[in-house]
């Protein structure tokens, strides 16, 4: 029996993304299926910049943002493009993403299914992202891959491209969706991009050694000068005193986006707690893993450092307890905030 596209983009989301197969199913139809999709498209622009290294070269990338315009032929060019994404992927490169990448067909099959609220918005964060990709790539990379950003605002540029864009997608689609988000435009507008450059510099310290395996590092490489690191000795065990020392200052910077992302939860309805629960999810996922972060030489460390079970379900319990309360929200944050390491937090009763 023939799969449907929206049952392939259901089933392929939780197995690339840990973090939105929870907070997705959160919000509203259609919203939740438009976010999916969106996901989807994102990750398959994100996997041929980290899988496969000749996507530059080959077009790949521009290809898949004229693709998201559901343009003339649209279907026969797309099964064209999976064709050649699998030939560019890495032997190495995941299962699950090499699966989503040959069901492209399939995810555009169903963006087209959707609403005509939704395809202008997913259109443009494509071509924003897959544009930034290359023009990164072209100024800053050397055989395909990034040995570290000249300086914070280059970093913070890269995280425009790949998920400050999708900050201000997110609050295209719940303005389209939602006339109650849509009276709270002004205040959503300006912290779009905050949201999504904070949830995106903590991937970036939490993947630290794992990107630097694969020959990529996306630090300031003016901080690291500071510390007496560059992006080849980073994580050298003899200057792992340093290295710690950069963690902490730019585990600092990361808490400062993130405390512009917890007003644009805020600034959210709290008569739509599906979509505050998912802001809030990843939001409360990134305190903890700063926390963890911090002062933890173990992130430079082959093992990667993550979240345990438990503290991701206390984290969703505590903020779907509070998810109506701003104060509640805000005391909530400044307690987890002030944490050098995971603990427990009173359950409200």
């Amino acid at each position: 029996m023939a799969v449907s596209g929206e049952a392939f983009c259901r089933t392929q989301l939780p197995r690339v993304s840990r973090t939105f197969a929870l907070n997705i199913p959160l919000l509203p139809e259609p919203l939740d299926l438009a976010v999916t999709v969106a996901y989807l498209l994102c990750r398959i622009a994100d996997t041929l910049e980290d899988e496969a290294p000749g996507a530059l070269q080959q077009g790949l990338l521009d290809e898949l943002a004229v693709l998201v315009e559901l343009g003339p032929d649209w279907e026969a060019r797309a099964r064209a493009f999976a064709r050649g994404a699998e030939l560019a992927l890495r032997e190495e490169a995941p299962v699950a993403e090499a699966e989503l990448l040959a069901g492209t067909p399939t995810v555009l099959e169903t963006l087209a299914s959707l609403p005509s609220w939704v395809h202008p918005h997913v259109a443009r964060c494509v071509r924003t992202m897959t544009g930034g990709m290359k023009y990164i790539q072209r100024r800053y990379g050397g055989g395909g891959r990034v040995e570290g950003l000249p300086d914070l605002q280059a970093t913070f540029m890269y995280c425009y491209y790949v998920a400050g864009v999708v900050g201000e997608m997110l609050t295209g689609l719940f303005i389209a969706s939602s006339p109650r988000v849509a009276a709270r435009q002004d205040a959503l507008a300006p912290r779009a991009l905050a949201f999504g450059r904070a949830l995106q510099l903590t991937n970036i310290l939490k993947d630290v050694r794992e990107d630097l395996d694969r020959g990529s590092c996306w630090l300031p490489r003016d901080r690291m000068a500071a510390h007496g690191l560059e992006p080849g000795t980073l994580a050298l065990p003899g200057h792992r005193a340093r290295a710690v020392a950069l963690m902490g200052e730019l585990v600092r910077v990361a808490r400062g986006e993130l405390e512009v992302a917890l007003e644009y939860a805020l600034a959210l309805p709290a008569g739509e707690p599906g979509l505050r629960l998912f802001c809030l999810y990843p939001l409360f996922f990134a305190v903890e893993t700063l926390n963890t972060l911090e002062g933890n030489p173990a992130v430079f460390d082959p093992e990667p450092v993550k979240m345990g079970r438990e503290s991701v379900l206390r984290v969703m319990l505590l903020t779907q307890e509070r998810v109506a309360s701003d104060e509640a929200l805000r005391a909530l944050y400044a307690q987890c905030s002030r944490m050098s390491s995971p603990e427990p937090v009173e359950v409200m009763t």
